[in-house]
């Protein structure tokens, strides 16, 4: 198993024209900002991308990047799990964009999807709410719906993983169509 790096975003900055950047967001999140000439691997389509991955890594460095740095550690763990060394931009690309760095956006990307931290705040307060109101209306055995959200949080950060984000990400407007994953994978084979 390799270790994978932190790049600073400066360091990452001087070298972007050497890396193969892959971003592990889902595609709305791509679409909304993303660092130059970064590739939209979503991180559950890691696997299915293993083996362009690995033939890019033999053929030069990758930075992995997400948008705050959680997933892109995530995915950095399962490449080197496979023996692909990676990097990882720390602080993601809203570092990148807190250093005043510029964000490519797609060509046609009318509207910017929410990201899916705040997907998941959405979701998570709203089933609180829910589980509050059905127990204050109809019983209060609705209440654990509130208390099960709170537990799920409490894991999520002791874990510094997100079954919400995972689900989430499974909706259809966070899904790379096939043919786009398809495009992007045979981008990263003629790199």
């Amino acid at each position: 198993m390799t270790t994978p790096t932190t790049l600073a975003t400066s360091e990452a900055r001087t070298r972007l024209h050497e890396l193969t950047v892959i971003d592990v967001r889902t595609p709305g999140e791509y679409a909304g900002g993303h660092l130059p000439g970064a590739l939209n691997i979503p991180l559950d389509q890691i696997q299915r991308a293993l083996p362009d991955i690995r033939h890019a890594a033999e053929r030069g460095d990758l930075l992995v990047v997400c948008a705050s740095g959680a997933r892109s550690e995530n995915a950095c763990r399962i490449l080197a799990d496979n023996h692909i060394a990676t990097a990882t931009l720390s602080g993601g690309t809203g570092a990148w964009a807190a250093d005043g760095h510029d964000l490519h956006r797609p060509q046609g990307a009318t509207r910017a999807a929410w990201g899916m931290e705040r997907q998941v705040r959405l979701t998570a307060g709203t089933v609180v709410l829910i589980g509050l109101l059905l127990g204050l209306l109809i019983h209060p055995a609705f209440q654990i719906l509130s208390a099960a959200i709170a537990a799920g949080l409490v894991f999520s950060a002791l874990t510094n993983t997100c079954g919400m984000a995972a689900m989430l990400a499974k909706l259809p407007h966070n899904r790379p169509r096939a043919a786009d994953l398809d495009n992007t994978l045979a981008e990263l084979r003629n790199r």
